[in-house]
């Protein structure tokens, strides 16, 4: 409806103010919904896709994987155990390193690099906090990785925590299985940098891969960590123009700090490089390094150990996480954990004793449905 103009009444003659056009709605009228809606693949077709190689079909089974609802799950979980024989032939990589470190970029140095010399498909598989506040995530890592976001032998998949790193590193292992069955030999775990996520990244992966940076600040703040034990290679990136000095004493630092350190199980000595990831400088000597592990661990056998030692790790992790959520979605826990804070709270009851007494409500609860 077109509102009147107090410009056309008789008080301003001589002035006149155009109706002007109707403007049409800001939704097609024509656009029906769900016109677009993706047709749901059954658990065959998604196998057979993944089978193929087709990174669409894998795409959407890896959103099954990480999808929170119970159908979703029971679904991904026969896809996985169908994709399963056709897994395990890859070299499994994970990278780590503090936030600015340069994980990205280097990542889409490695990924040419090797796809240039060796040939054969990529997996990246990056996993990216989620926000305490919001839950939200960037998933921004594509954009750090402008070669490999457009090569054909190349998948990019990022990953949220969620608030939940435990449940996101279990269906990051599970993508890998994907991954692999769909044809991906090489597959990169790139983890956030915050500590926890880089032991689950240790426990899925064949070579553990930590960079570094020179000339930030106290050198050994970064060899008292702990993550320093569970890398089989150190290197320091950023080692062009005016600090490539500061790198080769960095990495000379790290030599001698790697020699107080107890020899890891697999026999393997780490070794400690410097490399420019923007420039490419340095990456063949870390694919070299990589190479030299593999054939190693596989010669001593200790691959295959590493392998089965993580399978069973999972499983008792996957354990662990379902009777955590068993355990907070049971209905009769639900109705008395309030009363368990208020009563511990008021001090009326230890913190061990109101757990004690929520397990043996739960506890009671099976015994009586098995029952």
């Amino acid at each position: 409806m077109m509102m009147e103009h107090p410009e056309n009444s008789s008080e301003y003659a001589g002035l006149q103010v155009n109706s002007g056009v109707e403007q049409p709605a800001i939704i097609n009228p024509y656009l029906k919904r769900g016109r677009f809606r993706r047709r749901e693949l059954s658990v065959g077709e998604l196998v057979e896709g993944i089978l193929k190689g087709d990174v669409t079909i894998l795409s959407q089974a890896v959103t099954l994987v990480e999808s929170v609802n119970p159908d979703h799950q029971q679904k991904a979980q026969e896809v996985i155990n169908k994709c399963l024989p056709y897994s395990g032939r890859s070299i499994r990589i994970g990278i780590s390193g503090v936030p600015g470190a340069g994980k990205s970029t280097s990542i889409d140095e490695f990924g040419m690099h090797v796809l240039r010399e060796k040939g054969g498909r990529l997996a990246v598989l990056a996993i990216d906090p989620s926000s305490e506040r919001s839950k939200g995530s960037i998933l921004g890592d594509k954009t750090r990785m402008e070669k490999l976001s457009v090569h054909p032998d190349s998948f990019i998949r990022p990953s949220p925590t969620a608030g939940s790193l435990g449940g996101v590193a279990r269906k990051t292992r599970e993508t890998i299985i994907l991954c692999e069955a769909a044809g991906f030999d090489k597959v990169f775990v790139e983890t956030v940098g915050v500590g926890q996520s880089e032991t689950a990244c240790h426990s899925m992966v064949d070579f553990f891969l930590l960079i570094q940076l020179a000339g930030t600040g106290d050198e050994l703040q970064g060899i008292k960590r702990g993550i320093m034990e569970i890398s089989d290679g150190i290197v320091i990136n950023k080692c062009d123009g005016e600090n490539v000095d500061k790198c080769h004493m960095a990495a000379a630092n790290f030599r001698n700090a790697l020699h107080f350190f107890p020899k890891s199980e697999s026999g393997w000595q780490p070794r400690v490089l410097c490399y420019s990831g923007f420039y490419g400088y340095g990456v063949k000597e870390v694919w070299d390094m990589i190479y030299e592990y593999i054939d190693f661990v596989r010669k001593s056998g200790y691959f295959d150990y590493r392998r089965n030692e993580q399978s069973k790790y999972w499983m008792y992790e996957s354990i662990n996480e379902h009777l955590h959520l068993s355990f907070y979605n049971s209905p009769a826990i639900q109705q008395q954990l309030a009363q368990a804070e208020r009563t511990v709270l008021a001090g009326q009851q230890t913190s061990f004793m109101a757990a004690q007494t929520l397990l043996d409500t739960y506890f009671a609860q099976l015994k009586h449905v098995t029952d």
